[in-house]
């Protein structure tokens, strides 16, 4: 039996390859006028496991935890997800995750089970399905009808014991997410659409859903085994220019410690995704910094975003017997500490001693913070380190300079081998804000050099024609206009071809035969 439409089948290949064709006689010339190009990002620390790399929505970047420095009665957590967010990347911008619950714990016994779970859950809305947009035009408030694409999020505060949940409280109902910073053009004044995206709940609490600035600093090229020994490129921020999807949440001190007399907390982030049956899975975990990027090898580390503190002991010897010390020795000749390394284990598994370190402490990787310690008049991005106990390991502000420190005690700072390593990259390269949600605003998708024979502030429709020419290439008129027009001749080619190609498809199709 002949099959349906077979002749219709050969017409449809055909009139793809040609259109196909068209297209590239087009595009290929048009590209040669102007490449655009995310920056360049050959390694992430954030994808810290093989599994959770492939889905960003999911992966937990980053974790902070410190009493907040305007409001010190109160404790802010900020939580970051989706690395290396291109602040260009249209037309599908970034998003919280619908079929996730975005989790912040708290251990405030040092059981390493948490009693309290600050749960997050996103809603997508699209007002408009017959656009490509993000937005239809300026927005200038959260409720824009031009802003297409939203989210809403609910909070959910859920009290536990012995691992089982005892009751579930709604602290906020559909709270508007603060969109991606698509550009100038898209959203003038973003500021304003941040500062409408802080809510205020009942009992003292704030929260903040949205897009910021990646606060992680870090040179990452150090995963290029340490620089293999040449230091000559060291000291670029590889996180420059990257927003990251924040939950940022301020709580007072007494809603999630135990007492005054036991003011430790414990804290991490997990992200559960919903699967095809309907039940939640773990598939990402944070709480110190670098633990599952460096110190866990890979067999491990799925295993690690599935865990739970309670469990950690079957990591231990990742921490007694880390592999990092070992591999500056074997490029820079740097005698690795002695093992087993007790030390890593107070600073990573239990919180330093007559500072952070609950009593009765079971060790398990938590982010320990002490909420009775006030926040430093003048912070320093070394912390504990440098003898400001407001900082990192106890919790960890935004400015901490988390790699130099972690990278310091790795070589046995605590144990009497004095080093001042690091990756020369001492700050974020965006100043951070003063008050909640503090992390800085994103960089807009508009950021970028501005092309020639433009100025800041200029209008660019209104120098559009032969005079403007992408920044970075070669001067000379008669060229440059010599190839808009053979790129504008192209195009028009391929939609002549295009029309033509149609027009023969169509006589075709009415063919008897």
């Amino acid at each position: 039996m002949t099959p349906l439409f077979s002749r219709g089948g050969s017409g449809r290949k055909g009139l793809a390859t040609l259109i196909c064709g068209a297209l590239a006689a087009g595009g290929l010339a048009a590209a040669g006028v102007a490449t655009l190009a995310p920056g360049a990002a050959s390694a992430s620390s954030h994808r810290e496991a093989p599994l959770i790399s492939g889905t960003p929505q999911y992966d937990n970047t980053d974790l902070y935890a410190f009493v907040s420095p305007d409001k010190p009665d109160t404790t802010t957590i900020v939580a970051n997800w989706i690395p290396f967010e291109e602040p260009a990347g249209g037309p599908n911008f970034y998003t919280f995750a619908d079929d996730a619950q975005y989790d912040l714990h708290i251990d405030n016994n040092g059981d390493a089970q948490g009693e309290l779970v600050f749960r997050y859950t996103f809603k997508t809305h699209t007002k408009n399905g017959n656009t490509f947009l993000y937005n239809t035009g300026p927005v200038t408030s959260l409720d824009d009808p031009d802003l297409n694409i939203t989210q809403t999020y609910d909070i959910d505060l859920i009290k536990v014991r012995g691992g089982h949940e005892m009751s579930k409280t709604k602290l906020a109902d559909d709270v508007p997410v603060a969109p991606s910073n698509v550009g100038k053009a898209s959203m003038p004044d973003y500021g304003k659409l941040r500062a409408q995206a802080v809510y205020k709940t009942a009992g003292g609490a704030a929260s903040f859903a949205g897009q910021a600035d990646d606060p992680f600093f870090a040179d990452l090229r150090v995963f290029d085994l340490l620089y293999g020994g040449n230091l000559s490129e060291v000291g670029r921020d590889t996180l420059k220019g990257y927003n990251v999807n924040t939950i940022a949440l301020q709580v007072p001190n007494d809603m999630i410690r135990e007492s005054a007399h036991q003011p430790v907390v414990g804290i991490w982030s997990t992200t559960q995704r919903r699967n095809a049956q309907g039940y939640y899975s773990q598939v990402s975990r944070l709480g110190n910094p670098l633990v599952n990027e460096v110190v866990n090898p890979q067999k491990d580390k799925d295993r690690f975003n599935a865990s739970q503190p309670a469990y950690d002991a079957q990591f231990l010897k990742n921490v007694t017997n880390p592999e990092l010390p070992k591999l500056i020795e074997s490029i820079y000749k740097i005698k690795a500490p002695a093992e087993p390394r007790n030390d890593l284990v107070d600073v990573f598994l239990k919180g330093v001693k007559g500072l952070n370190q609950p009593p009765y402490v079971k060790p398990a990787e938590e982010l320990r913070l002490n909420t009775s310690v006030k926040p430093s008049m003048h912070p320093k991005r070394l912390g504990v380190l440098d003898g400001d106990n407001a900082g990192f390991p106890n919790g960890r502000r935004l400015g901490d300079d988390v790699i130099d420190a972690a990278l310091q005690v790795m070589e046995g700072e605590l144990v009497g081998s004095k080093n001042d390593l690091g990756d020369a990259v001492d700050k974020n390269d965006k100043k951070f804000e003063n008050y909640f949600p503090y992390v800085a605003q994103p960089t807009a998708g508009s950021r970028g050099a501005l092309a020639k024979g433009t100025k800041a502030g200029t209008d660019v429709r209104s120098q559009l024609g032969d005079a403007l020419q992408p920044a970075g290439s070669a001067s000379g008129g008669s060229g440059n206009t010599m190839l808009i027009a053979a790129s504008a001749a192209s195009g028009a080619a391929g939609i002549l071809l295009l029309g033509t190609v149609f027009a023969w498809w169509r006589r075709r199709m009415q063919r008897a035969y």
